[in-house]
């Protein structure tokens, strides 16, 4: 039983948070079996997991007979040894979610979504999480409850904001977003564009390549989003 439930809720919503894709398991309809396939993902301001999907979708078709689902999360790219890495597998049902701020929200983060917007056979779908197994390698292993991983404290005004923030700082602080993936984040290239902002980080994407830049502090408002994000320019421009 793993002491520290905060710390390891925290690495397990900012994986989640973090992730534009993930491994979706359901229950094949008629047959019984598991049925394991790749989406891509978002999530809500709590961290739970959103997926746009088709009604034609095998797994859309499973979960119109069961609506329980799991959805496996990992970083283990890149490590010389992969079972080290942090995994978590994220149980709920998926529920349709008709709530065009998150709509937007997944589309921002995936823009080839935006074609499928217009298909009405496409729905938004939210995870409800219920429970959560955690992998973080020997001796790190742990099964958590949703209350021990989503974010809780109020988030209506940021989430109200959000979308302005976002196409305020693309389209008058471009620069600021490049210097934060280059200068906080290590990354190189131009033309970054920040796709949301939570009360813990916001995100970044470049083509097809998606990156996580956390908070020091987690921020409630647009007047905190404002804040945070002129002290990580002036962050951005001390490191040489």
């Amino acid at each position: 039983m793993i002491d520290d439930v905060d710390n390891y809720g925290y690495r397990i919503r900012q994986l989640i948070r973090a992730a534009d894709r993930a491994t979706l398991a359901t229950n094949l309809a008629g047959e019984n079996w598991p049925y394991a396939s790749f989406v891509m993902v978002a999530c809500d301001f709590s961290a739970a997991p959103l997926l746009l999907i088709s009604d034609l979708a095998e797994h859309t078709k499973n979960i119109t007979r069961d609506s329980r689902a799991s959805l496996l999360f990992e970083a283990t790219a890149g490590l010389e040894t992969p079972l080290t890495g942090l995994r978590a597998t994220v149980m709920g049902r998926l529920e349709l979610c008709a709530d065009d701020a998150l709509l937007a929200r997944y589309a921002r983060r995936h823009p080839d979504a935006a074609g499928y917007l217009e298909f009405a056979d496409f729905n938004l779908y939210r995870l409800r999480p219920e429970r959560i197994h955690m992998v973080a390698g020997f001796g790190a292993i742990d099964w958590f409850d949703a209350d021990s991983i989503l974010f809780s404290d109020d988030t209506a005004d940021l989430a109200r904001a959000e979308g302005d923030v976002v196409d305020h700082m693309n389209a008058d602080h471009a620069d600021a977003v490049t210097l934060y993936a280059e200068k906080l984040l290590g990354l190189p290239g131009t033309g970054w564009i920040m796709t949301g902002i939570d009360p813990e980080g916001c995100d970044l994407r470049l083509d097809g390549l998606c990156a996580r830049l956390e908070f020091d502090d987690s921020i409630a408002d647009p007047t905190s989003a404002r804040a945070m994000l002129i002290g990580l320019v002036e962050k951005s421009r001390k490191i040489g």
